[in-house]
């Protein structure tokens, strides 16, 4: 598959078969990850792949601010338990997190790469015949989940990377073409 491929075949998959991803197989997409471009070369990126525990912690944690929207005491209890459930049921969970520089500069042009290390990730899992869905938001800011993911203070979560085999293919959605969306100067 070339690199064009990947980038249309690229999917988010929200679920995932039962069906084990190898050890091997998550170094090879951290391995990629890594070969994002950075200025400076800060690679400042950090890589936490979940286990079965920590998936449970941080599910709980996300389940817990999905149910702090719901009124009924009952109905809040079985989101969180649902929510959890769910995220604990995915095959590997990576938490991207990066380490933040003093300098604003520094750290925006590592957050931007962090990103990049991302979507290497994610398009090395479409060569390989694994789906990704990227989870972000301000769970990643909440003191649990960085207590859950045991992320030090000079580092911030960017983001969780779910992994595995995809259940189902969803179809492409439709995009504004580069063309409508680009100038070219003199």
């Amino acid at each position: 598959m070339n690199v064009f491929d990947a980038i249309r075949a690229r999917r988010s998959i929200k679920s995932f078969t039962g069906d084990d991803v190898a050890a091997d197989q998550v170094q090879r997409l951290l391995d990629a990850a890594v070969l994002a471009p950075n200025h400076r070369l800060t690679q400042p990126w950090r890589f936490l792949v979940l286990g079965p525990d920590s998936r449970r912690a941080y599910g709980r944690v996300l389940g817990s601010r999905k149910s702090a929207k719901v009124e009924d005491p009952v109905a809040a209890e079985a989101v969180a338990r649902k929510v959890e459930g769910e995220f604990a049921s995915v095959p590997v969970a990576v938490a991207v997190a990066m380490r933040l520089d003093e300098k604003p500069e520094v750290r925006e042009e590592d957050f931007a790469a962090t990103w990049m290390a991302v979507e290497n990730l994610c398009l090395a899992a479409v060569e390989e015949g694994l789906g990704t869905h990227v989870k972000t938001g301000a769970v990643m800011d909440d003191p649990r989940v960085r207590e859950a993911l045991e992320v030090p203070p000079e580092e911030r979560v960017v983001a969780i990377v779910q992994l595995g085999h995809p259940a189902e293919q969803p179809a492409a959605k439709p995009r504004t073409s580069a063309a409508e969306l680009t100038r070219w100067l003199p």
